[in-house]
């Protein structure tokens, strides 16, 4: 009877939301800039969800997020552009292929290097992310169409707002639901005691490669819409800034806060994009200066997090 009355709750917060939403939008209340922007929210919140099951709740230091969300926007630009996919109907598996593709990648780097601890393990994603950076600047040898280091244009703009709120709340749901299960709590071992989990007989490799390889399936999903939204990728767009941007999300947001990692999503996007509005042309690059800042403050007042666990 509870379990209804919390989907109910759920489901009724998810359609009210929707409608505030698609209610600015047909109204034009809000500019077309800030409707993709709004759109762009929710495919952050997709990524930095699952940067919050790697290191939020297995405590797995991951530096090379954004590699798996480029990977992911590759795919799907590649795919629609090369079919011509014009309908949201058809772009859906396709997202669901490149987070599989991203995940499939993670699983195959994850088996080596997850065996890595903390900083170790953190050096070879950001290697792993270089090195995918580096393959994308020199794609058009082997692929013309992916453009290189020239980005790729031409990309069908599939995503809209209700392919990106549909994911963005099936994907929610199924994460919230994978870590309040038994391999939820398997993951919270491994992050406080990896040997401790080991001895009472968790399977801890296994369970650190299924994380990752979520939390990077994740990624992907994300990237494949962040990709048909601008219609335009570079591979500058998935370098370690933007890992640094994901793992800032889950460290104000409260590591392993499924919650607190939705609403600084959408505050991080918020507070981005509000600066490049506010300031002027000649000062924009100073909210790369205010950010940092922000994080230290965030460090010495609130380790724990904006939200803390309350919101978990």
């Amino acid at each position: 009877m509870k379990l209804f009355s919390e989907a109910k709750s759920t489901l009724v917060k998810i359609i009210v939301i929707y409608a505030s939403l698609k209610l600015l939008f047909l109204t034009g209340w809000v500019s077309p800039y800030i409707q993709q922007i709004i759109i762009y929210a929710t495919i952050v919140m997709i990524a930095a969800q699952g940067l919050n099951v790697i290191y939020g709740y297995t405590g797995q230091f991951s530096l090379g997020h954004a590699a798996f969300y480029g990977i992911g926007g590759y795919v799907s630009a590649f795919i629609t552009k090369s079919l011509s996919i014009d309908g949201s109907l058809y772009f859906i598996p396709i997202v669901i292929i490149s987070g599989l593709v991203s995940g499939a990648c993670a699983c195959l780097i994850g088996i080596p290097i997850l065996r890595l601890k903390e900083d170790f393990l953190a050096i070879a994603t950001l290697g792993f992310g270089t090195l995918v950076r580096v393959l994308l600047d020199n794609s058009d040898r082997v692929i013309e169409v992916l453009g290189g280091s020239r980005g790729f244009s031409g990309i069908p703009k599939l995503t809209t707002l209700e392919i990106s709120f549909f994911f963005a709340t099936v994907l929610h749901i199924m994460t919230r639901n994978l870590v309040s299960s038994s391999y939820g709590l398997f993951l919270k071992s491994i992050k406080e005691d990896e040997l401790a989990s080991l001895s009472l007989g968790i399977n801890t490799p296994r369970m650190k490669l299924l994380a990752f390889t979520y939390g990077c399936f994740l990624a992907g999903c994300g990237g494949a819409l962040y990709a048909n939204l601008y219609c335009f990728l570079h591979p500058s767009n998935f370098d370690i800034l933007r890992s640094i941007d994901f793992l800032m999300i889950v460290i104000i947001g409260g590591m392993g806060s499924i919650n607190g990692t939705v609403y600084v999503s959408l505050l991080w996007v918020g507070f981005i994009e509000g600066l490049r509005i506010i300031l002027p042309d000649e000062v924009l690059e100073l909210r790369w200066v205010f950010i940092p800042i922000f994080l230290i403050l965030i460090m010495m007042f609130r380790p724990q997090g904006i939200l803390g666990k309350k919101y978990g």
